[in-house]
């Protein structure tokens, strides 16, 4: 009896005393869905009770770190060389001794996660977090090494996590097992978003002359990383095809990534080059979205959960995807159409066209208000952390 109300009163002394402390593991705080959503929490949660920091795997500035240090948190880079764990082990725990302690280790780098909360659990870290983001089962057929490392690092999470959070079910499955359900540690968090810049007043054509898109233009839209998961090269065809239909078809990409210039080069094989417009990163998406959008596509070869599609339905934009995305993305059913991408770019084509009135049925004010009672509105997100937080403390 004795222990327990001993084990009690030191877990209340921890609650009591504030700020809680979390230290966030990520690759960067640049403008990602991962990233953007922790921005979205960091703005939003109360900073008199929690305080964050967030350990990066890169030295080089990234877009969010000006304003994550104007809030009062922390950028500690650590970089990653895998081939040499020894080496991040030991400046991970350099820098919870320096920056530390921290109540909690809230690590969103997927598999590696694992190797993240086995360093945090022996140093000592009372609650350790593994986040899945993201569905990578399609590398079921992996490498042998790829087969071996994501075995022994979902062993590590299984092993030393204390809560396990998927942003979506597939990413729940992918990272903690198909049979997820049955452990209590892991849970489902849906991604919440600022839904505030979608109530602002938007000037369409002032929008579209800042980006050079003619204003009459039928433009389809989309916001990703230019890399392999995000499946440009199946895009750029499908507008291909739909410019074959409609003469007026204009297309804005918004993002960077390693396979840019690759997406670059097929643009000009078409002769879609007056037609494309890559916009880079950007920190208005929600204008854009409203102001030069009229469908937005995105036939990925894997999500979690995209933050990109809360935004667009927000926005009352008819939304197009590839049915390899988790259906929990589907907020406004008549706004979202499904297709597979065993389907050929004509197809896609197709349904973008004949789904491109959906809006009209819809308006967004209509749309933004059926995604503020979702759990996707920013105020419901925060606060199911924060409960998070603090019962696994208790």
């Amino acid at each position: 009896m004795f222990t327990a109300i001993g084990k009690e009163n030191q877990q209340q002394t921890l609650i009591d005393r504030r700020p809680i402390r979390i230290l966030h593991v990520i690759g960067g705080m640049v403008r990602g869905g991962i990233e953007t959503w922790l921005m979205h929490i960091l703005r939003h949660i109360d900073r008199d009770r929690f305080h964050m920091d967030f350990l990066v795997h890169r030295t080089d500035p990234c877009a969010y770190d000006d304003e994550i240090r104007s809030l009062g948190s922390r950028i500690i880079p650590c970089p990653l060389d895998r081939w040499r764990p020894w080496v991040y082990a030991a400046n991970f725990n350099q820098i919870l001794r320096e920056y530390g302690p921290y109540d909690i280790v809230h690590s969103h780098v997927h598999h590696f996660s694992g190797y993240v909360l086995r360093l945090a659990k022996q140093a000592g870290v009372p609650l350790c977090i593994a986040h899945s983001h993201n569905d990578t089962s399609s590398e079921a057929k992996a490498r042998l090494y790829r087969h071996l490392y994501r075995r022994l690092t979902q062993w590590w999470i299984s092993r030393y996590a204390t809560v396990g959070l998927g942003c979506s079910c597939l990413a729940a499955a992918d990272l903690f097992g198909c049979k997820w359900e049955s452990d209590p540690r892991w849970q489902i968090l849906y991604y919440g978003i600022d839904l505030t810049p979608f109530r602002d007043g938007i000037d369409r054509d002032a929008v579209r002359r800042e980006l050079g898109i003619p204003i009459d233009a039928f433009v389809i839209g989309h916001v990703g990383r230019f890399v392999e998961q995000k499946n440009h090269e199946f895009l750029i065809e499908i507008a291909a095809e739909v410019a074959k239909r409609e003469a007026k078809m204009h297309l804005l990409l918004l993002g960077e990534g390693v396979l840019r210039s690759q997406i670059e080069q097929k643009v000009e094989q078409m002769g879609l080059s007056d037609r494309v417009t890559f916009a880079g990163t950007r920190c208005d998406i929600p204008r854009l979205m409203r102001g030069a959008m009229d469908v937005f596509l995105l036939p990925s070869l894997f999500e979690g959960l995209p933050v990109v599609g809360i935004e667009a339905q927000a926005a009352g934009l008819p939304f197009i995807l590839s049915d390899t995305i988790t259906r929990e993305v589907e907020i406004l059913k008549p706004l979202v159409k499904w297709l597979s991408l065993s389907q050929p770019a004509v197809a896609w084509a197709e349904i973008i066209l004949n789904h491109r009135d959906t809006a009209s049925t819809i308006t967004q004010s209509d749309a933004l208000a059926v995604v503020e009672t979702s759990p996707f509105n920013i105020n419901v997100s925060v606060k199911q952390l924060e409960n998070i937080f603090l019962e696994a403390l208790v």
